[in-house]
This record gives C-alpha cells, sequence and structure tokens, in this order.
C-alpha cells in the first residue's frame, strides 16, 4: 500500500530558536520527544527566503531562480508540483492554511489541492465560506450563495457566514474577525478531513502561528510579557526600522514573544501527532515537518553593509534559510541525526523514494544547496510596500540580486553568498547556533556555481494583485507582503 503523505510547514519559524537545535529556552519539548523515532536533520536549508519562493521550492524541487515564482505577477504553469503528481496518481490531496499565498492568490501553489482550507477568521469555520465560494464563483454571484447556504446543513451560519463577508469586504470597519485564529483551527481541519479517508492521501498542513505579529496564547507565552505585547503593538513599521538604530533593541526583544509561538506550535504538533498515532496511520505516513523561511530580529547582515536583518523580506541570512527538518519516514522506529547539508528542494524525490519503498536519512542530504532573493527589482507588492515607510535612496541595499551557495565542510557548512558584484563572503556554519562570516571571496565564483542550474522557469504571466480579493489583500498586508 502507497504510504500517505504529511508536509507540515511551521511558517516563520528558525532552526535557531528550536530548543531542538540547542536554543537555550525550551520551545519545542515535544518535538525533541518526537526526534527519539525521526531523523533530525541540523543543516537543512529553505531555497528562499519568503513564503512564495520558500513553499514554491518547496512544492516543486527547484531553486528559486529555477522555478521563477516571486510574486502575484507570475503562476506557476499546471504540472510541476509534487501534490500535482500525487493528485494524478490517485492521492486524496488537501492544504490548510491561514497563508493565503497558499490557499487564495492564484499563483499556482495550490494547483494539485483537491482540497483547499484557506482563513477561517469567519464567524462560523464549519459552514459555507462565503470567501471561498466567491474565489471558486465569482464576485456578485448573491444568488447562487443563497441557494448554496439555504441548501447547506448549517443555514443560519452560513448565511451568517455571508454577512460576515460583506462587511469584511464593503465595511471593513465594522469587521469584528480580523484577527487570525490558532493554527488549532487548522490541525482541527485536517484531522476532521484525514479521519474521512480511506484512501492514501497527501497533505500540507501550513501553520502561521510564529508568523508575525507575535502573539502566543498565554499558556505559551512563557518568556515574554505584556509590555512585550504593548511594545509590539507600537513598533514601528519594518521598513521604518532599518534607519533607525535606536528602534533595533526593539526587535531582539519581541523574540521572547516570538519565542512563546515556537512553544504553541510545538504543542499542535503534539496533540497533530498523538491523533495520527491513536488513528493508527502515523506508521505508514512521511511526515515532514519544516518550515519555508525564518525570521530575523535585526540582526547585522553578513553581506550587506550597515544592514539589519528584520523578519523575512529581502535577505539571505542564516536566521532565515537555517530551518528545523524533522522527518519519520513510514516504519521509522529508532531515531537518527544527520549534521550533512539537507535540501528542502529535496522533498518531491523524498516522496517518490518514500512511495517506492527506498526512503533513507540520505534523501533529503545534498552536496550543494543554492538559494536566491532578487530584492525589490522583482517585486512590485514588496517594493510598493517598502516605499510606503522609506525614501528610495534608503533602499538601494535592497534592489540588487542576492545569491548564496551551501556546501559541506569538514567540520560543518560553508555558505558563499553574493551581494550582486558589490561584496561576497564566506560564511562558516557550525550548527543553528554558531556562524560567522570569516572572508571576503571574488562575487564571480558564487555566479559559477548557478551555471549549471535550469534556467527554463515554471511561471507564466498572472494577473497580478488587481485579480485579488479585498479581504485577501488586507490580509497580505497585515502580513507585511504589499
Amino acid at each position: 500500500m502507497q504510504p500517505n503523505i504529511l508536509l507540515v510547514v511551521c511558517d516563520s519559524v528558525r532552526a535557531r530558536n528550536c530548543g531542538l537545535y540547542g536554543h537555550t529556552n525550551g520551545t519545542t519539548p515535544f518535538l525533541s520527544s518526537f526526534a527519539e523515532k525521526a531523523t533530525v536533520y541540523t543543516q537543512a536549508r529553505s531555497a528562499g527566503c519568503r513564503s512564495i519562493t520558500g513553499h514554491a521550492s518547496l512544492f516543486t524541487g527547484r531553486t528559486v531562480e529555477e522555478h521563477g515564482l516571486t510574486s502575484a505577477d507570475h503562476t506557476l504553469t499546471p504540472g510541476h508540483t509534487v501534490f500535482e503528481s500525487l493528485s494524478d496518481d490517485g492521492y486524496e490531496t488537501a492544504v490548510f492554511s491561514e497563508n493565503v499565498w497558499i490557499t487564495d492568490v492564484d499563483i499556482g501553489l495550490r494547483n494539485g489541492f483537491d482540497t483547499v482550507v484557506g482563513p477561517q477568521n469567519i464567524p462560523f469555520p464549519d459552514a459555507l465560506d462565503a470567501r471561498r465560494f466567491v474565489a471558486e464563483h465569482g464576485a456578485g454571484n448573491y444568488r447562487a450563495f443563497l441557494n448554496a447556504a439555504l441548501s447547506d446543513p448549517k443555514t443560519v451560519r452560513s448565511l451568517l457566514n455571508g454577512i460576515a463577508t460583506k462587511l469584511s469586504t464593503d465595511y471593513s470597519r465594522l469587521y469584528p474577525f480580523r484577527h487570525s485564529p490558532t493554527g488549532d483551527i487548522y490541525v482541527d481541519r485536517f484531522l476532521e478531513w484525514q479521519g474521512q479517508r480511506d484512501s492514501p492521501w497527501a497533505a500540507c498542513l501550513n501553520l502561521m502561528d510564529a508568523h508575525s505579529p507575535y502573539e502566543p496564547e498565554s499558556e505559551s507565552n512563557v518568556w515574554g510579557t505584556d509590555d512585550l505585547l504593548s511594545l509590539q503593538s507600537r513598533a514601528p513599521e519594518p521598513w521604518e526600522v532599518l534607519t533607525r538604530p535606536s528602534e533595533w533593541w526593539k526587535l531582539e526583544a519581541l523574540e521572547s514573544l516570538y519565542d512563546g509561538t515556537i512553544r504553541q506550535l510545538d504543542t499542535l504538533l503534539e496533540r497533530l501527532i498523538a491523533t495520527l498515532r491513536e488513528r493508527g496511520v502515523l506508521d505508514e505516513t512521511l511526515v515532514v515537518i519544516t518550515s519555508d523561511h525564518g525570521e530575523g530580529f535585526g540582526e547585522p547582515s553578513e553581506v550587506r553593509p550597515d544592514t539589519r536583518v528584520i523578519r523575512h523580506n529581502t535577505s539571505l541570512h542564516e536566521t532565515l534559510l537555517h530551518v528545523p527538518l524533522i522527518v519519520k519516514y513510514p516504519g521509522q522506529t529508532t531515531g537518527e541525526q544527520r549534521s550533512e547539508l539537507a535540501a528542502l528542494t529535496a522533498f518531491p524525490d523524498v516522496v517518490a523514494a518514500a512511495r517506492d519503498g527506498s526512503a533513507t536519512s540520505e534523501a533529503f542530504l545534498r552536496d550543494r544547496v543554492h538559494a536566491t532573493s532578487f530584492g525589490l527589482v522583482a517585486d512590485d507588492q514588496l517594493r510598493s510596500r517598502a516605499e510606503r515607510f522609506q525614501d528610495l535612496d534608503e533602499l538601494e541595499w535592497h534592489n540588487d540580486r542576492i545569491r548564496a551557495v551551501y556546501e559541506n565542510h569538514n567540520d560543518g557548512v560553508v555558505k558563499d553568498i553574493a551581494f550582486g558584484d558589490r561584496r561576497a563572503v564566506r560564511v562558516r556554519i557550525r550548527d543553528p547556533q554558531t556562524s560567522w562570516v570569516e572572508s571576503d571571496i571574488e562575487s564571480g565564483s558564487v555566479d559559477e556555481r548557478f551555471d549549471s542550474l535550469d534556467m527554463n522557469t515554471l511561471v507564466e504571466a498572472g494577473a497580478g494583485m488587481d485579480a485579488v480579493e479585498s479581504d485577501t489583500k488586507r490580509r497580505l498586508e497585515e502580513l507585511g507582503y504589499i
């Protein structure tokens, strides 16, 4: 029988802040326990520093420059994601996420998913979602929605969802459901879906609890305080902070709240895995727990002068690319740790190996990993947001492309990173907690190692932000993307 596939993306979680990877705060007690019968990769890297690029590389197995998906101005052409292949082969597929880049914006990341469960910030997530109805049937189909609501078993709740959606679109100030729900609701929706499956399934569960703003529930807010929550609510926009050294300390302070959100995710993962185990499906499932990218809290750039890493936007700093990766292969009963370089772009190959029974702990390992950030030049949406808070002259250091190449070394991993043709350096990484700039190098030596990549991208022109529904745009703005 074919194994089930479960990809859990803990959005914005960096390896450095996971207790499993040596963080001083005990943020991941469950993952540390789970690792006793799973494989832990201590040198895993994402190919991109943002949700779009990171997920596109995960789903396609291609680097950022190979797939070419960097903004809403492009969309993946059909037939290139691992979930499309699984669906074509008879798997039942689904995605569950608050991240609208995956579920709502038409950039191809939802290709191959038979079931798409997007943002649940409506009064009754268990009833008909008017926003989803609009996405599938087009705006203005009020009569069609009314008929669908009247036919739904939860008629009243469906109608109230419709009213709430109307308020959120046309009278946003009156809409009471602006804040994102915790990942609990997406775990619940996934488990409800999985419990109804009687044939092999493949799912992606993206959990946004650790994405900014950092608002852990009280039981998980072990290291934060009410003062920090207040500080966060008053903190300036990240693009403003870039040129305000007096504000940088606030970024470091918020890391305590961030740790609480990781602890919250760890609790969700514990319930998720325990339920799969109770249902008797865990041993026959490939479980991959990772992140699409990390987060910056004011760390100095490795290659750009006088620049700090703030959240995730145009940097390729270790805090953004060094991500957790914990894998339980079908039938695995003993734990293992791999310290060699591992690539998230290997995910489609790992799925294929699990399906033919040949998957081992070496499946994610690679001799070389490529990462790219195109800066603000290739992303009209991000550039427009940055320009709202910064003068164009101040954005110079965020316009050039950055490339990074990782390779194994005797006592860890080395990373050669080039900021256009302005500067290139070698960074030595011992573990998730320890890295340093070792020396300057020639930028051409980085570019040469990209020559072997297939630059025939997988994208075509997209509809852009003009085709995105207003509430989805608002959500992207709240997340800092537009």
